[in-house]
């Protein structure tokens, strides 16, 4: 907790105790389910909230603003970040159902109600959204492929609308094919030695019907 509040100094009570409580509940959660590692349990405001939240370094959202999560896993970076910005629209999204479970009972146990939870593949999807956001749940050319057309046509914020995707280790090759994409490492934002080769990689998308 003290990692977030020296990052993230303008969080009221009410974010304060939401953050709080998200230790109790994976540890909880993850006793009966187990979507996070023991060594990431250990070190969840780390490896798990300040990483998703590195994203709302590069991108604020603005309040009605609509951010699909696709592999959300355990609910991440969709939770933090819907804790971070409560008048946001988040839409999170996993195949796998046991970690939709432990996603919507966290969201329940925090008290959230920006938050859309579905059980689903993301190529199943439908609807427009400002950012679609994850965690490396694929190459960048795969991820692509699984959300075209979800991207809104009219861009609101600073960087334009499109893919917003938390990556580590060395992404030449893989954004090869992707010369618009643009690369801002973690550390330029983060002092912890976790974050020296994490990054986030923005890919703006051009609508498509």
């Amino acid at each position: 907790m003290e990692l977030l509040k020296n990052y993230f100094t303008q969080l009221s009570d009410i974010q304060l105790e939401q953050f709080s409580k998200l230790q109790e509940l994976y540890q909880d959660w993850n006793l009966k389910i187990n979507v996070v590692s023991r060594k990431d349990i250990d070190e969840l405001y780390l490896r798990h909230v300040l990483h998703s939240l590195g994203i709302a370094k590069i991108q604020s959202f603005l309040p009605e603003a609509s951010i699909l999560d696709v592999g959300t896993g355990g609910g991440f970076p969709g939770i933090p970040l819907a804790i971070l910005f409560p008048e946001t629209n988040f839409h999170l999204v996993d195949s796998i159902g046991k970690k939709i479970k432990v996603v919507e009972e966290v969201a329940a146990g925090l008290g959230l109600e920006n938050v859309q939870i579905t059980n689903a593949r993301a190529e199943t999807i439908t609807g427009q959204y400002d950012f679609i956001v994850s965690r490396a749940v694929a190459q960048m050319e795969t991820f692509v492929h699984w959300v075209k057309g979800r991207v809104a046509k009219k861009s609101r914020h600073e960087l334009k609308n499109g893919i917003l995707y938390l990556k580590g280790g060395d992404l030449s090759e893989e954004l090869a094919g992707f010369p618009n994409a643009t690369v801002y490492p973690l550390q330029d934002f983060f002092k912890e030695d976790f974050f020296e080769t994490k990054s986030v990689v923005h890919l703006p998308l051009k609508y498509k019907v």
